[in-house]
């Protein structure tokens, strides 16, 4: 399991949000890029130097510093999409070999190189940036349908890190909440909301969702028929 590429941002234009920029292109680097824990959301901050968000509502932040993507998947999407991709076109800056990152459990943690640890901490989302950057009409539906999310996560320690550097998987929680499981209930199977409560690393933000949720649809069974 190791790197294949760590990608950083090239700003561009973005007409698919409104916003004026995006971060989503990002390219593979060289040399060894730092790793540090973000500030708060809504900043724009990201875990690797030379990148940041431009989505500051939806992006960014602690929860969402470093976004790892399998090259096996992307391979498989190559297939279906019958189009080469290049490592960090889904907007990875982790393009990783050897690890089922759909598969990692929430609050899992990853050692990268000498010194970086990694939390995994939530599923990507697909947005109206994404569809618009790869061009492809549909997009949205078609990704999660599929469930290869990837995985945002976390600095627990910061360092430097680099292309082909190591990945060892540190510390596996002893829940069966998955990133793939998670993007799930998130998307198209509400039913599953009160499993992930289970994981306990997921993003505050998230729990408190997952509660609005679970709570609104139990008072509606509840309630008396007209």
């Amino acid at each position: 399991m190791k790197l294949l590429s760590v990608n950083v941002g090239k700003p561009r234009p973005n007409p698919w949000k409104g916003l004026g920029a995006t971060g989503i292109d990002k390219r593979p680097v060289d040399g060894p890029v730092t790793v540090t824990a973000p500030g708060p959301k809504g900043t724009g901050a990201v875990g690797l130097d030379g990148d940041r968000a431009y989505d500051v509502k939806h992006h960014g932040g602690p929860d969402q510093a470093v976004y790892a993507y399998a090259r096996e998947d992307l391979d498989g999407w190559e297939t279906e999409l019958r189009t080469p991709l290049k490592n960090g076109v889904f907007g990875e800056n982790l393009t990783t070999l050897g690890i089922d990152v759909n598969a990692a459990l929430i609050g899992e943690r990853w050692h990268i190189g000498p010194d970086v640890v990694l939390e995994v901490s939530c599923p990507r989302i697909p947005c109206a940036t994404f569809q618009g950057w790869l061009q492809r009409e549909g997009w949205i539906k078609r990704f999660t349908q599929a469930a290869l999310p990837g995985a945002y996560l976390r600095v627990l320690a910061p360092g430097a890190i680099r292309p082909g550097d190591p990945i060892e998987i540190a510390h596996r929680p002893a829940h069966d909440v998955t990133i793939a499981l998670a993007f799930r209930a998130l998307t198209r199977e509400a039913a599953l909301l009160p499993r992930l409560l289970a994981a306990d690393a997921l993003p505050e933000e998230i729990k408190l969702l997952i509660r609005k949720r679970t709570t609104t649809v139990t008072a509606a069974a509840d309630a008396p028929s007209p």
